[in-house]
């Protein structure tokens, strides 16, 4: 790959121009100057394009989008070296290197495909927008999805980590805590979770919407989910749990939280012999598990947690009883009841 201008010590040629203002930009140069797009695209930087691209996005709010580009294009940087890349340098045996890459340091191939996606989302923009030829560059990688490693635990596993005494490791209790608590709310998202007002539990119903698909569900409220917001008591807060403790850069606390935590039960599952780690993710495909093999039907699972892709046991309805996704829940709680 040839020698490109290092990135520091100068501003981005992307920034403070929006990513529209720029396509326009380059239209009218390559207009002026009757360039081909061959020609044209030695002399863009894909890394520019893709900060312009991240700009966008957090500027419609789509904050989580925002930070797996940023991530992608992290990740994609450190391989090439923090260099500049130019479209035309971006080919079809760079890209392959990267995955070999990537492999070499373990990562799945599911996270491998997210980082390719990505990347490809980017260059398929830029080809809409006419700085670069498409010459399918990530045709001869892996953008596919596999098959979930199983995430989910036992009942027994749940009943060990109820039961374990933290009392001299707060962080480790809180952690062990919100983990129940997504486990006793039909596996509720951390994101949700953090983001909870005392506002949402009212007359024994917990109402929220999912912010991954703004779909609206309703909880019966249990006694083990009032235990734990008791012995957290957030005071004056308006948010029902110990993740967010102030409305200022509500984000970045959640954000720091989810770290922290994931952290904090990836040792839990540690001292109890799990072999895989515990995460609060793992909360919401054990309540899954656990339903299924309660024989409750798949469609009272997907309503139940908010899943938008079961559209197969949705064809024969519209919309299940609360009553019946309460007694599926009660059901799994008391499973775990000493």
């Amino acid at each position: 790959m040839k020698n490109t201008l290092k990135r520091e010590g100068r501003a981005s040629k992307f920034s403070p121009m929006t990513q529209h203002d720029w396509i326009n930009h380059y239209s009218m140069i390559n207009h002026a100057k009757e360039s081909t797009i061959e020609e044209a695209s030695d002399n863009y930087s894909f890394f520019d394009f893709m900060e312009a691209i991240v700009s966008n996005l957090k500027e419609l709010g789509q904050h989580r989008t925002s930070e797996t580009y940023t991530s992608a294009m992290s990740s994609f940087r450190k391989f090439i070296g923090c260099k500049d890349l130019q479209f035309g340098e971006l080919n079809s045996h760079t890209i392959q290197l990267y995955e070999l890459h990537l492999k070499r340091k373990g990562l799945t191939m599911n996270t491998i495909s997210f980082y390719m996606r990505i990347l490809r989302a980017v260059y398929n923009r830029a080809v809409e927008a006419e700085l670069t030829q498409q010459r399918y560059p990530f045709k001869r990688v892996y953008t596919g999805i596999d098959k979930t490693v199983k995430r989910a635990v036992s009942l027994e596993t749940i009943r060990r980590i109820k039961q374990l005494d933290l009392h001299n490791n707060p962080r480790a209790d809180v952690a062990r805590d919100m983990f129940l608590f997504s486990f006793y709310t039909r596996g509720m998202s951390f994101v949700d979770m953090a983001f909870l007002r005392k506002s949402n539990l009212s007359d024994g119903t917990l109402s929220y919407r999912r912010r991954k698909t703004s779909q609206q569900l309703f909880i019966k409220w249990e006694s083990c989910m009032q235990e734990i917001v008791n012995k957290h008591d957030t005071g004056k807060s308006q948010f029902l749990l110990p993740i967010i403790h102030h409305p200022h850069n509500e984000r970045t606390q959640y954000i720091n939280a989810s770290h922290s935590i994931n952290r904090h039960l990836k040792i839990i599952g540690h001292e109890i012999g799990l072999l895989i780690p515990l995460t609060m993710y793992v909360a919401r495909h054990t309540w899954a598990s656990i339903a299924h093999d309660k024989n409750i039907p798949i469609s009272v699972i997907s309503e139940s947690m908010g899943h938008q892709s079961e559209n197969t046991t949705r064809i024969y309805l519209n919309s299940l009883s609360n009553i019946i996704i309460d007694q599926a829940n009660s059901l799994i709680i008391n499973s775990i009841v000493i």
